[in-house]
């Protein structure tokens, strides 16, 4: 159980603990940033508490080909979980279970729930079945009523580390690393664009050590303006680890802030990125410049 699954050992020993006394709650609020494994663990804690404990378990062979009529997951309609989608929820779950001893639901964004759905779920957390359990997957707690949350188990996840990011990734990027922010799904989405972000950190070298030619003519900014301020936010990154050795690099990451500023004002893109460009190298160099 959860072997599998990288950080947050002491919600897995915590949670290990109640499937083995029998002790699991009958519903829980997994708690934290996205992405960093809350809905893997329901997932699997779900599997573990509707298993029939004999070889060849019925529930988990179907658990695992996703076709376990026993277990649901919640996702929201749009951009949010609505009222009948929670009504839906309490006409199932007083239904016996088919195949497994519990049923379990995940409702997953759980604080994109209205207000209303909330009130509504309410009354199945006050009164649950007995072999009922419901699981809230939620990035942001405070989105999430009082009263339901008094009625869950509330489950913190911490942030990964770096290093259980670089481990389980293989990366030996720091500054990529920590772009992640201690989010696997960050992680990910940075692994599809590593190549970009290669040229962006030999784009840092160049403005640090090179010409200024050589800055404009290597700049790939200009072709990432669908989402430009994630790149720029890792620039940032980078000249705060190159500014531990060289303050200069502390007034690059200024001079980004600014053209972040004008970029969200709807400036002129290219020209926004040759002010950054030209003043982040002039920086470097010593040489002076209007502002």
């Amino acid at each position: 159980m959860f072997e599998n699954i990288i950080g947050n050992d002491n919600v897995k020993e915590s949670l290990i603990k109640a499937v083995n006394s029998n002790t699991v709650s009958h519903s829980y609020l997994f708690t934290g940033k996205s992405g960093i494994g809350k809905k893997i663990f329901a997932k699997e804690l779900a599997k573990k508490v509707m298993c029939l404990g004999k070889d060849n378990c019925e529930s988990c062979i179907k658990f695992n080909a996703n076709s376990n009529p026993d277990f649901q997951i919640i996702i929201p309609d749009g951009k949010a979980i609505k009222i009948d989608q929670i009504r839906n929820l309490q006409s199932k779950i007083v239904e016996k279970p088919i195949i497994s001893n519990k049923k379990v639901y995940i409702i997953d964004n759980a604080d994109t729930m209205t207000e209303e759905s909330q009130n509504c779920l309410l009354k199945t957390l006050e009164e649950p079945p007995e072999y009922a359990m419901i699981i809230l997957i939620a990035s942001n707690e405070n989105r999430i009523l009082q009263t339901i949350k008094s009625r869950c188990i509330i489950i913190k996840f911490e942030d990964l580390t770096d290093r259980q990011i670089s481990n389980f990734l293989h990366l030996d990027n720091k500054e990529l690393v920590k772009l992640c922010g201690g989010s696997l799904e960050n992680a990910a989405k940075i692994e599809e664009n590593k190549d970009i972000y290669i040229r962006l950190k030999q784009m840092t070298d160049d403005l640090q050590k090179g010409s200024l030619i050589d800055a404009l003519s290597n700049n790939i900014l200009y072709s990432l303006k669908d989402n430009i301020l994630e790149m720029l936010d890792y620039l940032n990154v980078i000249f705060f680890e190159k500014s531990k050795e060289n303050i200069k690099a502390s007034k690059a990451i200024s001079i980004i802030e600014k053209t972040k500023e004008k970029l969200i004002a709807n400036n002129n893109f290219d020209m926004s990125i040759d002010y950054m460009i030209i003043h982040i190298w002039e920086e470097f160099h010593g040489k002076s410049s209007r502002r």
